[in-house]
């Protein structure tokens, strides 16, 4: 293999370099017009009401929960098999994480288990979408509705991807708030970037004020108005903004999504085909009535039948040109929450010592599939 095959990628076009060439040659780099196009969009594919876009998706995370207005020492409940940005948005906002177990075959985090930790405490529930595919959300949102409980969906893995009944993850018909991530390495990106998407004007209107530091300009929110430069800063926002640039690359990205979809789903499948009669190899599960946006492909790896370690492994692609890695040490196990969560997740352990990620973005040729099939085939030789 001539050339590296990291385990994700962005594919940057044409029409997106113009796009952001033509937002340098404009009146606006940010607060402008393509800020509204790129969430109109965002609207429009996944059927939210409505979309704020920010910095990126820890912004995201940060503000949806921030919105909710959640009482201090409050607690909320999300996977220990995520990024650690699921968990530390809730610390940001006084609320303290609690880890429930994964289910074993999905790798989301198991409703089961999100009863099993539920205490008076408990306000919020994060559920992730973990690789793409969807949460089983129709269970989440009734416990949700049984106990009172606020939603966020971590969507950063999913924008595209389906639920069971095939509409699209970020309409928030199972929970308040809806957020993506536009990282480099996901199914679209804006560089760094993120949104939130929800169906609540009160939401909405609080998120558009946190964004930009908590001041608005409305002349139906001020208290007083002496004339057209007053504002007033009402809650302690953030500087959260995207750019005009960003949002006009966010803008052509979606425009290819489902085609970035069906690439995706065909190296998956493909990938699929060639692993799963491998005694050492557990492929990833997804139900039939589920169509995931897939970001990542996860193999558990039985390293002791291979008598290799994961970080021998990991080399040995290396060597052979196919980048890997590992996602995620469970977020309970990280020094920083062992000093605050003692939750117990034994199935997301067990994952956690035998997965690895393996390249997948569309940009990847037949080739390069076939590639990193053999080098991962000849582990074993």
């Amino acid at each position: 293999m001539s050339d590296f095959i990291s385990y994700g990628k962005q594919w940057i076009s044409e029409n997106d370099i113009q796009a952001v060439v033509d937002v340098l040659k404009s009146d606006f780099l940010t607060q402008g017009p393509e800020i509204r196009a790129f969430e109109d969009k965002l609207c429009k594919y996944t059927s939210a009401k409505y979309c704020v876009a920010v910095a990126n998706g820890t912004a995201a995370l940060h503000l949806a929960v921030a919105a909710l207005q959640i009482k201090q020492g409050s607690e909320g409940i999300t996977t220990a098999i995520t990024f650690a940005a699921s968990a530390n948005c809730m610390l940001y906002n006084g609320i303290t994480p609690r880890f429930a177990d994964i289910n074993p075959r999905t790798y989301n985090i198991n409703p089961l288990e999100i009863i099993a930790q539920l205490n008076p405490l408990t306000k919020l529930l994060i559920p992730v979408h973990f690789s793409g595919l969807a949460a089983e959300m129709d269970q989440i949102s009734e416990i949700a509705k049984e106990h009172d409980l606020y939603v966020i969906e971590d969507a950063a893995h999913a924008i595209g991807s389906q639920y069971a009944d095939g509409s699209y993850v970020g309409n928030c018909k199972y929970s308040d708030m809806t957020i993506f991530s536009f990282h480099p390495v996901k199914t679209i990106t804006t560089g760094e970037g993120g949104a939130i998407t929800t169906n609540s004007k009160d939401l909405y209107e609080r998120l558009l004020m946190l964004r930009s530091h908590g001041i608005t300009k409305d002349e139906k929110k001020l208290s007083m108005n002496p004339g057209p430069w007053y504002y007033e800063m009402q809650n302690l926002g953030y500087n959260y903004r995207l750019t005009d640039i960003q949002a006009a690359l966010g803008c052509t990205q979606l425009d290819r999504l489902n085609n970035f979809k069906t690439r995706r789903r065909e190296i998956h499948k493909r990938y699929t085909r060639a692993f799963e009669e491998i005694p050492w190899l557990t492929v990833p599960h997804e139900p039939e009535s589920i169509s995931s946006c897939f970001h990542l492909y996860v193999l558990l790896f039985d390293y002791d039948h291979i008598k290799k370690s994961r970080s021998e492994v990991m080399e040995e692609l290396h060597a052979q040109n196919v980048g890997t890695q590992v996602h995620y040490i469970p977020v309970n196990q990280l020094p920083y929450y062992k000093g605050i969560s003692g939750d117990e997740t034994p199935n997301a352990d067990a994952y956690y010592d035998q997965c690895l990620s393996i390249p997948l973005y569309p940009k990847m040729s037949d080739i390069d599939t076939e590639n990193v099939i053999e080098a991962i085939i000849n582990l074993i030789k």
